[in-house]
């Protein structure tokens, strides 16, 4: 099967590449309130955290978007109009550092390298790195240990890649063999088109997002389980001289997950509830 022909099968659609528009430099909460204008970079091939559906970009993340930018119109006085970038997921923190766009609105895994970087905004979903195989290979695939020998996918640049690469070593140091190939592609929904060809064996991704796709999708893959017990939390993410614009968007998800809102999101989307914290969810030694 091709791959425009399982898009059309299975409902997963591919974002489309935009180009980036250069933001002006300077702190951003100032910028919003002079302009009332906003630039934000989303991955658009992450449903149902972001996604396109009939040309529009929807999503749980784009829900909370709307609440965000409602709470900044509220904040400078005057409606904030939104510019939305759908970029590749790999050159959406570069741009960020580059000022291309005023902050990253899209589902970022908090981990201690970035954090050193980036402005982690409040979570807004937890997730475990789940093992998604073909619903056919149920009976041969049962355990992560049972991937010894067989090909991962995963997106390049993920907060999955660093935990497939340590799995992988931690396979060798056992003495195995290890991943026979470690695929790295540019969007997660490349790797559900090669698992359901036959050209990679599992997909490593968040696990609300996999159990979305195979509710879904049944027959077709099934949830094998977490790959470690280690979890990680997905946050929005600014540039650390907008430590201003980080704190309101943060506050914005606190007053959210504080009225249930965020809860109904989730429940919306997932079809459950995350908790996630208002403190303790950025490593030591994070911006």
């Amino acid at each position: 099967m091709s791959i425009a022909a399982f898009v059309r099968a299975t409902g997963i659609v591919v974002a489309t590449l935009c180009l980036p528009v250069v933001a002006s430099a300077g702190p951003v909460m100032d910028k919003i309130r002079e302009t009332g204008k906003v630039t934000v970079a989303t991955e658009a091939s992450y449903p149902p955290f972001e996604f396109m559906q009939d040309g529009k970009i929807v999503g749980y993340g784009k829900d909370l978007l709307t609440e965000v930018i409602a709470a900044l119109s509220k904040k400078v006085g005057k409606e904030v109009t939104l510019e939305q970038l759908d970029l590749p997921f790999q050159g959406i923190l570069p741009g960020l550092t580059a000022g291309q766009f005023d902050f990253a609105a899209t589902s970022v895994g908090i981990n201690a390298e970035r954090a050193k970087r980036y402005a982690y905004t409040r979570p807004m979903a937890i997730s475990v790195q789940t093992v998604m195989i073909r619903a056919a290979d149920v009976n041969v695939l049962k355990t992560p240990q049972d991937l010894n020998g067989k090909a991962l996918g995963t997106q390049m640049a993920s907060a999955s890649e660093p935990i497939a690469r340590g799995f992988d070593a931690k396979m060798k140091a056992e003495g195995k063999s290890g991943f026979s190939e470690l695929k790295l592609m540019t969007s997660y929904p490349e790797t559900y088109v090669a698992l359901a060809n036959g050209s990679i064996d599992a997909v490593l991704q968040s696990g609300p997002a996999l159990a979305v796709l195979v509710k879904a999708r049944p027959g077709v893959f099934h949830l094998m389980g977490p790959l470690t017990d280690q979890k990680s939390y997905l946050a929005w993410v600014t540039r650390p001289a907008d430590d201003d614009l980080r704190q309101f968007i943060s506050a914005v998800f606190s007053d959210l997950n504080k009225s249930g809102k965020m809860g109904e999101l989730q429940e919306k989307w997932f079809g459950f509830k995350m908790e996630t914290p208002d403190q303790g969810y950025l490593p030591e030694g994070a911006l």
